[in-house]
């Protein structure tokens, strides 16, 4: 490792020390020429794949954008910010697991409705309403009776019904 003092490559690392996660190790160095100490931090760099738009068009994978995007649905919704950045995490590891160099951004928005739709069903159905791109409102609508069918407990393992005292199009 290079002095960022003084630009000599030789250093010494006289202290190593991992975080409480394990996912990052801490190393103060020291100049053998200029004497001057530093840190340096050691973590693992997983390359995220590229996106590839539905124009056909390619671009980095970006967090902000992804983190963004989840906090726009939520937005005014009770969902914490630890559970939010917990959702993307989940997106991120499940694209990694993937194994593959490049993701189409559908399946990141499918993977972000799936999320969504666990923390919050209003900004779930925000969501799909922009990804889906809803031709007219018999789709919306289809999408929150989505949402609202739940399968009747202890009443056999038959489709879920939508609760027909809260269902908002008379479905």
């Amino acid at each position: 490792m290079k002095c960022p003092f003084c630009d000599d490559p030789n250093t010494q690392v006289t202290d190593t020390r991992e975080n409480e996660d394990g996912d990052v190790v801490r190393r103060r160095r020291r100049c053998v020429k200029c004497d001057k100490r530093f840190t340096t931090y050691e973590r693992i760099d997983l390359k995220m794949p590229h996106i590839v738009k539905r124009n056909g068009s390619r671009s980095e994978f970006d967090h902000r954008k992804l983190t963004a995007s989840m906090q726009l649905a939520l937005r005014k919704r009770p969902v914490t910010t630890e559970d939010v950045e917990a959702a993307v995490d989940r997106i991120e590891a499940r694209l990694l697991s993937l194994g593959e160099p490049e993701v189409p951004s559908e399946k990141i928005g499918e993977l972000v409705m799936k999320e969504l739709k666990k923390l919050d069903k209003v900004a779930y159905i925000r969501f799909a309403s922009v990804y889906r791109n809803f031709a007219d409102v018999d789709e919306f609508a289809e999408v929150v009776r989505e949402v609202q069918a739940r399968p009747k407990r202890g009443r056999g393992s038959g489709p879920a019904t939508p609760d027909p005292e809260h269902d908002l199009f008379g479905g």
